[in-house]
């Protein structure tokens, strides 16, 4: 299909002619000023305070946990741990684990 060619000037002059008729031309709409967006309310749940206690743990070689001691009987623990490495074949460690303690109702 074939465009139409027009020329500016000729859009310029038909501009005139409507608005000495009376006719303005069409303003372009401005944009309407958006309200500021009011601030979101967070969702994030509340954190639950959990909380832990500290024990010796003996562990073997494939970091399987073989005992579990108080914190205060790290002795018990190391001996333990020797024990277990010239008995078996595989040696032991300790080492602190953290467990959560449930509370009480």
């Amino acid at each position: 299909m074939a465009r139409k060619i027009v020329n500016r000037k000729e859009l310029r002059e038909e501009a005139d002619a409507a608005e000495r008729a009376g006719k303005t031309a069409e303003e372009p709409k401005k944009p309407a000023k958006k309200k500021p967006a009011a601030p979101r309310r967070s969702r994030a749940k509340e954190a639950v305070v959990v909380r832990s206690k500290l024990f010796w743990g003996v562990f073997n070689q494939s970091l399987k946990r073989v005992a579990l001691y108080e914190f205060s009987q790290k002795r018990q623990a190391d001996m333990k741990a020797e024990e277990l490495s010239k008995s078996g074949k595989s040696p032991h460690f300790v080492q602190r684990v953290k467990e959560p303690i449930q509370p009480q109702q």
